[in-house]
């Protein structure tokens, strides 16, 4: 059996690409907190379920998961990024991140509760089919998304609570 080493340049350029692709995940999540000034004050000061995490929660929460999430998507780019079925699940990745970016936004920038709710299962779907087309490519990138998947739908119980408690629960 003959093994052959990567060079040099195909380990830089494959490091470049993880690189990427999580710079990517954390920038979306960087970008619309930096959109969405005073969160964390908009988050004490509401009326919250009882299963609502304190607020400190969800910075290191989200980082974690943008982490993983990048990952997942670096495995997946790495599988073959000129394959029909690599480019289509990662097209439902760049979907998914999009309604990511806007439910801060929409939540509490604007205070569209009930649109960020409609947001969020948008993106719980998407998720989902993001997470069953990685699974079909790489059985680790799609394990990397299931936390996210799981948060995701705990954050739709959140919006929906607070959706259902009335229009005074946003500051």
């Amino acid at each position: 059996m003959v093994i052959i080493k990567p060079s040099l340049e195909d380990e830089r350029k494959d490091s470049l690409a993880l690189l990427a692709s999580v710079s990517i995940s954390l920038g979306t999540g960087f970008l619309s907190a930096w959109l969405s000034p005073d969160m964390r004050m908009a988050y004490e000061m509401m009326h919250k379920p009882a299963i609502a995490p304190p607020g400190w929660v969800f910075g290191p929460v989200w980082a974690f998961l943008y982490i993983l999430m990048g990952i997942a998507a670096y495995r997946i780019f790495r599988a073959g990024h000129d394959r029909a079925e690599v480019r289509d699940a990662l097209f439902y990745y760049g979907s998914q991140l999009i309604f990511n970016f806007m439910w801060p936004v929409l939540f509490f920038r604007f205070g569209f509760a009930g649109v960020a709710l409609l947001d969020l299962l948008v993106l719980a779907v998407l998720v989902l089919i993001t997470t069953l087309k990685f699974s079909g490519i790489d059985s680790t990138a799609c394990w990397l998304m299931v936390p996210y998947m799981l948060w995701v739908i705990y954050a739709g119980v959140l919006n929906y609570a607070i959706v259902a408690a009335g229009p005074h629960q946003i500051p």
